[in-house]
């Protein structure tokens, strides 16, 4: 199975929050993530080293909804004030297990600056 292509848009200053579901087969069923964990980095470009933001099921960035396959992102206010990037690059893993990591979704992420302000 390859990745899906995804264009997230993050409007600073404001809860970005995206729900996907992983759906699978004929017909379509939803990925069961029980006991998974995931990961997702958004970098200026893919070469790139910097980090502009992580998210992780670690950090609370990232929620997995087990056998209802679903995944949700989360970045909060605060953060996406913090933005001073506007566009980069995305990808979101799942690790199912130390030797089989799948890649979900990947694309380009752009930053919606704010317009209101403290």
């Amino acid at each position: 199975m390859s990745a899906g292509k995804l264009k997230l848009e993050i409007e600073q200053g404001a809860t970005f929050r995206k729900v996907l579901t992983w759906r699978y087969g004929t017909p379509l069923a939803a990925m069961d993530l029980t006991g998974c964990t995931a990961r997702m980095q958004i970098r200026a470009e893919i070469t790139n080293d910097t980090v502009l933001h992580e998210l992780t099921t670690e950090n609370g960035g990232i929620t997995l909804g087990g056998v209802a396959g679903t995944i949700t992102l989360v970045i909060e206010p605060t953060d996406t004030a913090a933005f001073t990037w506007e566009e980069g690059v995305f990808d979101l893993e799942i690790i199912f297990s130390p030797t089989e990591v799948r890649r979900l979704v990947y694309g380009p992420v752009t930053v919606s600056p704010e317009v209101t302000r403290d």
